[in-house]
């Protein structure tokens, strides 16, 4: 049996398969177990990723731009009919949920691994989905069933229903195209917007309106459907933790739902399927309130990214269900076959920068990679590896981090662990807001909403924000790997050279500076354990100090800690990651920072006449002109990046005096878009 598979979508075929997605490595592995055979199919910039290397064959379908490669179904057709594949897997998205590429693989006598087009037709359109979820008794949100032509009629229609509205895409999903407006003006700027992110995602710009659900938990239901009327429900996932309408961290089973309610969202699930004669995994979203009151929200007619718990809880491997369900087999199991083992959570790993509106994307290579390292219980999904290039044509996903544990507590306990020991260097990630938000108070409690992130930051991510006792196990483990490091530099290769400190010494006298205050740090060492008096208070640290590692394993005072050295140089500057977030420290002698307060300090630039580009992606409008005046807080230009869209503003009333862009240029993070006087 052969597989075509791309890290962007897949295909499968019973002899041979064709992938088309980053759930590339598990669908590989579930092809291999069951004797598959798989093609890989890839743009030119994926040739060397990690799907292609494992899957048996692999096509190039075209460049990096999505409409010419992955959604290029001619160069994909094109791709199975020369490799013969018999099936096509279409992973998570782009032709995932399209019936026109359906339908032409069924033409083509090659098998979807998925739902029929029938069903991916009327769940792919919201409006469409509102109207059979209502004629199959499903719970709905109050809202208008039709399609919104304009601007003026969203307004109208917001008016109707009663603000706050939600507007969204028709088609597609993954938070594009959705907006939530709290007024008329906010309603026609995300008309707008939505409508343009639409057509860029989905080739569909139809958008609806309905009431939004103010504060809720968002939860959805995982279905099984074969083709002969059996269905399941597979229990739920908790995905309130979200960022821009996308989900970050996701949890099952849910801490809220009890047996009662979980039973009665996962019968309206199975009704639902049931009503568009559904056969595949698929998964039904709903909102859920404080009453535990819920509301249908979409289908999704695909394997979802967040599967993987479900699979842990369950026991179940989804894909080979897909597989089974497509090839006409009955499904092996009964509703009270499914059982909740243990709990699960998946924390979305991304090139983002979580400092900039909790994730703006990032670019560049990654110049070193590894994954949390023996870990029972720890699974990471993922289609990158040491050298990748994470560019601006495809979502910034670097993994899925999953952990299992017997309870939530001990699943929760190895997600901390998994995190403190993942290595990413080269782009800038979101380690540090996804530990932050498993390690919260409130979500340990499990008291989260959709409205978590905004709430508990509402000024925006800072980090990690460091306590008295945290500060000093931070400033003792900087000055013992310092000292370590100058004790190594004395000796190359059995070469004594010069060093900044004693040869024969135990003891030092050092200052370390984090942020801008000087510390006075005392240093013994007793063989590989550092006593380290940090204004006076003594921190005990001990470790394997191997400085070519990227992890450095340290006990602080008793408690197990996993630190990581992101980078060091000759003036005393360390930049460590510790509890998740990056900090920069330096050490020096007491000379040295004394002679330091004399250097001068450089200037910051003053932004507030520039506007600077705080992502790489894709100018696609500029709204102003040279000699224009404009207003605080209006828009300037628009950058899509990753098929979103973000709106840059003025940060104060001023006259434009150059622009620097125009619509189509690509940009890098920090480039100079517009000029104010």
């Amino acid at each position: 049996m052969t597989f075509v598979y791309s890290n962007r979508s897949s295909c499968i075929h019973l002899k041979s398969i064709t992938f088309m997605s980053v759930c590339s490595h598990q669908v590989i592995r579930t092809c291999k177990k069951m004797g598959i055979r798989t093609v890989a199919v890839h743009s030119d910039v994926d040739s060397n990723a990690v799907h292609v290397k494992m899957a048996d064959e692999a096509v190039c379908v075209g460049p990096a731009p999505t409409n010419q490669s992955y959604l290029n179904m001619d160069a994909i057709l094109h791709a199975v009919r020369h490799t013969k594949s018999q099936a096509v897997h279409p992973g998570y998205g782009f032709l995932s949920e399209n019936k026109e590429f359906a339908k032409r693989l069924a033409k083509e006598s090659v098998a979807f691994i998925g739902p029929d087009t029938h069903a991916i037709q009327a769940m792919g359109d919201k409006i469409e989905s509102k109207l059979i979820a209502k004629a199959a008794k499903v719970n709905t949100i109050p809202g208008f069933d039709g399609v919104v032509k304009n601007p003026e009629e969203a307004v109208k229609m917001a008016q109707n229903i009663g603000y706050p509205v939600m507007i969204k895409a028709s088609a597609g999903g993954g938070g594009k195209g959705m907006r939530v407006a709290w007024n008329d003006e906010e309603t026609r700027e995300g008309f707008r917007f939505s409508s343009q992110e639409a057509s860029s995602s989905f080739g569909d710009d139809r958008l609806l309106i309905e009431k939004y659900i103010d504060n809720p938990r968002h939860i959805e239901i995982q279905v099984l459907a074969d083709k002969h009327g059996n269905a399941l429900w597979l229990n739920e996932r908790e995905c309130s933790i979200q960022r821009r309408n996308q989900k970050v961290v996701e949890e099952a089973p849910s801490t809220f739902l009890d047996s009662v309610t979980r039973r009665a969202m996962g019968e309206q699930a199975v009704q639902l399927a049931k009503a568009v004669q559904y056969s595949s995994a698929g998964t039904v979203e709903f909102l859920v309130d404080s009453a535990k009151n819920f509301y249908f929200l979409e289908m999704n007619t695909r394997l979802q990214v967040e599967h993987p718990i479900t699979e842990c809880i369950t026991g179940l491997d989804l894909v080979e269900q897909m597989i089974r369900v497509a090839k006409g087999y009955q499904l092996q199991h009964k509703q009270e076959d499914i059982p909740i083992n243990g709990w699960a959570f998946e924390s979305r790993v991304y090139a983002e920068d979580p400092y900039k509106s909790f994730g703006l994307p990032s670019i560049g290579r990654l110049s070193q990679y590894q994954e949390p390292p023996s870990l029972n219980n720890v699974r990471v999904d993922s289609g990158i590896q040491e050298g990748s290039d994470i560019s601006i044509y495809y979502d910034p996903m670097i993994s899925k981090l999953i952990t299992y544990g017997a309870t939530r507590a001990e699943a929760l306990a190895k997600m901390e662990d998994a995190l403190d020991s993942y290595v990413i260097r080269g782009v800038t990630h979101n380690i540090p807001l996804l530990r932050e938000i498993i390690t919260h108070p409130r979500f340990i409690s499990g008291d989260i909403s959709t409205n978590f992130l905004p709430e508990i930051y509402p000024d925006g991510f800072k980090g990690h924000q460091l306590q008295v006792e945290e500060q000093r196990e931070l400033l003792a483990s900087a000055a013992a790997l310092y000292i370590t490091a100058q004790l190594c530099s004395q000796n190359v290769l059995g070469n004594s050279r010069v060093s900044s400190i004693p040869m024969e010494c135990n003891c030092w006298e050092l200052c370390a500076q984090l942020g801008e205050r000087w510390h006075e740090v005392k240093v013994n060492t007793f063989g590989d354990i550092y006593m380290v008096a940090v204004d006076g208070e003594q921190v005990e640290v001990d470790g394997q100090w191997n400085l070519a590692s990227p992890l450095l394993p340290l006990t602080i005072n008793s408690k197990h800690r996993m630190l990581q050295c992101l980078s060091r140089d000759a003036s005393g500057l360390l930049v460590l990651q510790y509890l998740g977030t990056s900090y920069k420290v330096r050490i020096l002698s007491k000379l040295a920072a004394e002679l330091n307060s004399y250097m001068p300090e450089k200037v910051p630039e003053d932004t507030s006449s520039i506007l600077r580009s705080p992502m790489p992606g894709t100018v696609v409008a500029v709204t102003v002109r040279p000699g224009d005046k404009v207003a605080e807080g209006q828009e300037i230009c628009v950058i899509e990046a990753m098929k979103m869209q973000n709106s840059i503003t003025a940060v104060k009333q001023a006259k434009v005096k150059r622009v620097h862009c125009k619509p189509g240029e690509t940009v890098g993070e920090g480039d100079l878009l517009v000029e104010l006087e």
